[in-house]
């Protein structure tokens, strides 16, 4: 058996195993609801948001690690350890007790007060398009939206169920709006970062002495974002009980609110980010020897930054993005239990823990094609790429919640990918341009010379009588014509190379764009399809 063959059986028995684990998983969770509620409807349901709990996982989550992992600063093993952690761990801690099922308000449940199992067929309709989509996105290396991919099962679902009515279009121009904002503003910011570090220390002679300059002040203006990002995003829901906690040390009395405003978030996370610029101004001013002065050396100051920023982004969207799988699986639940049409979904233990596991696991067994995709297959990246894509996620949502500006963390992840690659383009496009008029320069004299080749060449040869020093003249420049034009053809194409730099492979960009484009309108098609194919069946 040959090497290919070898390669092409462990390949498929890789996938054999990763498929039998996954259904396994959903299989367990079909199992544990018919224990726990002895009612098939909800089971399949159960099934289902395990389905796409994973596939959130696959998807999703390289956004938060791809970036690391791409510039080398953790290992592929080591990034999804850690995502698993921390998803589970935001999911579990800082899910929320109440998640909104109905997601920004895309539809009116109130269309649904007297038939609440087309309520309930609507939301299993939305999960299993939703869930289908990205999988198929996954397997395209696509990295697409998950809370669209919701959005617009619920709203096809919601138009099979009650009509074009009952949608909330205003929020639907909201999401759309969200394609263009959202990698606009997360490119920009994400440039301006890694503008502003090469600025600041590798265009400087002496890296060291900028490096122990700046490296505080920008992981310090990390922590800020993260941790304002954090308390915004990911401790919202648990807030009265931080709060609690904190009423518990000495000399401390807090009033208890139901959300942290963004100015408590924002001065806690100043004084946080305050205590580690003075830790990590400490830790450099001892590294004398052990830096370089090269940009790999600086490169590996950012390292345990990115760490932290894979960790807290994963923490930030286990906390968010669960709700896309479970939140209707507990409207769901509770239709089934109770009878009713919540606007807000208690959310058992169970369904949580269906929603934090089940993201782990898809990250675990197909988030590394995903992961690939986002930190080495649009552009190139290092650690100070990274350190400014983390930095342009966190920093963009804070901005744009302050705003008002609908965005998407995976749309402001990849437009801060694109951002870094298309800043390396233009740096380079100046660095080199003084190569372009060299090489002009010198195509111009090279042309000359070919044409001062040439009639001397026609010259000779429409002379009728020739001496014997006139033919091995001849053939003396038609060798030195010969070798001219390879010049000249080398130069060509050395300038070509040079003209079109592409640090961003457009491929990409026109693949991943056509996927963010799609997602809402096929993700409501395929709910409306499934839909009409469960009211057939109940019926």
């Amino acid at each position: 058996m040959d090497k290919h063959k070898i390669k092409l059986l462990k390949k498929s028995t890789a996938d054999f195993v990763k498929v039998g684990f996954a259904l396994f998983f959903m299989l367990a969770v079909l199992a544990y609801t018919l224990a726990v509620s002895n009612n098939l409807f909800l089971g399949m349901a159960a099934l289902i948001g395990a389905y796409m709990a994973m596939n959130i996982g696959a998807n999703d989550v390289a956004n938060n690690v791809g970036p690391a992992v791409g510039s080398k600063a953790i290992t592929l093993l080591g990034a999804i350890i850690i995502a698993a952690i921390f998803e589970i761990s935001g999911a579990m801690i800082a899910g929320g007790e109440v998640v909104q099922t109905i997601k920004s308000g895309i539809i009116d449940i109130a269309a649904f007060e007297s038939n609440p199992d087309s309520f309930v067929w609507a939301m299993m309709a939305a999960l299993l398009a939703a869930a289908l989509w990205l999988n198929f996105a996954t397997m395209m290396r696509a990295p697409v939206s998950t809370t669209h991919s919701i959005v617009g099962g619920v709203m096809g679902a919601g138009i099979a169920a009650a009509g074009f009515s009952i949608v909330s279009w205003a929020t639907i121009g909201k999401i759309v709006a969200s394609w263009v904002i959202s990698p606009i503003l997360g490119g920009i910011i994400a440039a301006g970062f890694l503008f502003a570090i090469k600025k600041t220390i590798i265009f400087q002679e002496d890296k060291i002495a900028a490096a122990k300059k700046w490296v505080p002040l920008f992981v310090a203006i990390m922590t800020w974002a993260f941790v304002t990002y954090i308390i915004l995003k990911g401790l919202s829901q648990i807030w009265p009980q931080v709060i609690d906690l904190l009423n518990l040390l000495p000399l401390v009395a807090l009033d208890m609110t139901e959300k942290p405003s963004f100015f408590v978030a924002t001065t806690t996370a100043f004084i946080t980010a305050l205590f580690v610029y003075m830790v990590v101004r400490r830790k450099l001013s001892r590294k004398k020897s052990k830096l370089k002065n090269t940009i790999e050396g600086v490169n590996g100051l950012f390292t345990i930054p990115l760490v932290f920023a894979a960790a807290l982004l994963s923490f930030a969207h286990g906390a968010n993005d669960v709700a896309n799988a479970i939140g209707p699986l507990a409207a769901i639940n509770d239709a089934v239990a109770y009878g009713g049409i919540p606007s807000k979904a208690n959310i058992p233990l169970w369904i949580m823990g269906v929603g934090a596991l089940g993201i782990a696991i898809g990250l675990a067994l197909y988030g590394p094609k995903l992961i690939k995709t986002v930190g080495s297959e649009i552009t190139e990246l290092n650690q100070i790429r990274a350190f400014s894509i983390a930095m342009s996620a966190s920093v963009t949502v804070i901005v744009a919640s302050q705003l008002g500006l609908p965005v998407s963390s995976t749309h402001i992840a990849i437009g801060g990918v694109f951002g870094v690659g298309f800043l390396r383009e233009w740096l380079q496009m100046r660095e080199k341009h003084s190569v372009i008029v060299d090489d002009t320069s010198l195509l111009r004299q090279e042309r000359k010379v070919l044409s001062h080749l040439g009639r001397e060449l026609q010259t000779l040869n429409e002379q009728e009588s020739k001496t014997v020093a006139e033919y091995e003249r001849i053939i003396a420049l038609q060798k030195m014509i010969a070798e001219e034009e390879k010049h000249i053809h080398s130069t060509i194409k050395h300038l070509k190379k040079t003209q079109h730099v592409a640090y961003v492979q457009r491929d990409a960009i026109k693949k991943i764009v056509a996927a963010w484009i799609i997602t809402l309108p096929v993700a409501a098609l395929l709910a409306a399809l499934f839909y009409y194919m469960i009211k057939g069946i109940m019926i």
